[in-house]
């Protein structure tokens, strides 16, 4: 028979394990709750949140994590990582969001998709063995049969440097495509009330690199192809001009020779020539004009997609004079 006492130890032992079940199970809340206890969050960030449409519970893990708006120098300071591609946030387990502040207003709406990508990276750091497992094979599947050469690109960087892709195409799909499997939309219905209000941020954004890319890919063509006209043009004018300058040479031999008629016969022959080869001269000019007039305004883009680029990179850094 077991005595009292012995029941007394069993009785308290059970309460200790049942009382670290209890906290396990509510780890996540009592840090939440830590961390939010006195925590006002930026009002930046809560324009950030009703921005991208974020419910209570997107709300919650993205003020947990005291996100921040960085300028450059507090960017790379709490952001140090080596990537291939340029970072425009980060979010770091038990520390924080960071969201680099691009205030170029060509850029509207990067703001608002980062704060979001970075919110899904530490929802996904909330999803047990499980519900990873599950979410994992729902991105797959919708990356599989995804059409962005863009995106696939990126992945492709984040493979080769060793990320977690799965992390990233959490996010990436999150926050930039339209349209997605049932079940993914689903899913991402725990986040966002329209989660479509970020991807038009998204895509308003892209939009501005993608019309100067395209730009620039359509006059590269129109350039290679005039270039080819000139160079025929040219070489033309120029065996042109050879056998113009034999004849006039024939012409003046002609005439010193005094055999006048035979000079008279072939001036009309010589000046409709002339005045060919004058006409050609002016439209291959005209092109070379129309060339360099075209050169002139892709770089004029190249430089504002450069620019542009620079306004997003916070690890290009410019120097001063002495």
């Amino acid at each position: 028979m077991q005595s009292k006492k012995g029941k007394v130890g069993l009785i308290i032992v059970l309460i200790c394990l049942g009382a670290t079940v209890f906290i396990g199970n509510k780890r996540q809340y009592i840090y939440d709750q830590a961390r939010l206890y006195g925590y006002q969050p930026p009002e930046s960030f809560i324009q950030l949140a009703t921005d991208t449409s974020m419910n209570d519970r997107a709300r919650n893990i993205l003020y947990v994590q005291h996100p921040e708006l960085n300028d450059k120098e507090s960017f790379n300071n709490n952001c140090r990582f080596n990537e291939l591609t340029i970072v425009l946030g980060c979010y770091i387990l038990n520390k924080g969001i960071y969201v680099y502040d691009i205030t170029d207003d060509r850029l509207a709406g990067i703001r608002q998709v980062t704060t979001a990508h970075e919110m899904l990276h530490a929802a996904y750091d909330r999803l047990n063995v499980k519900e990873r497992a599950q979410v994992d094979a729902m991105t797959a599947a919708a990356y599989e049969k995804l059409d962005n050469a863009r995106i696939k690109n990126v992945i492709d960087l984040y493979r080769k440097a060793n990320a977690n892709v799965s992390n990233e195409l959490h996010s990436i799909l999150g926050t930039e495509i339209r349209n997605l499997p049932s079940d993914l939309e689903a899913y991402y219905k725990k986040y966002f009330n329209d989660r479509t209000a970020v991807v038009g941020y998204s895509e308003k954004y892209e939009q501005v690199f993608t019309e100067r890319k395209d730009k620039i890919d359509k006059m590269d063509i129109t350039l290679s192809s005039m270039k080819v006209s000139i160079e025929r043009a040219e070489a033309e004018l120029n065996a042109e001009n050879i056998d113009i300058t034999n004849r006039r040479q024939a012409l003046d031999q002609k005439f010193s020779a005094g055999q006048y008629s035979l000079y008279n016969s072939s001036v009309n022959s010589f000046n409709a020539s002339i005045r060919a080869y004058n006409s050609k001269v002016a439209s291959t000019k005209a092109q070379i004009d129309e060339y360099n007039r075209i050169i002139e305004e892709r770089n004029a883009i190249a430089v504002e997609e450069q620019t542009l680029y620079k306004a997003i990179d916070s690890r290009l850094t410019t120097q001063t004079n002495k």
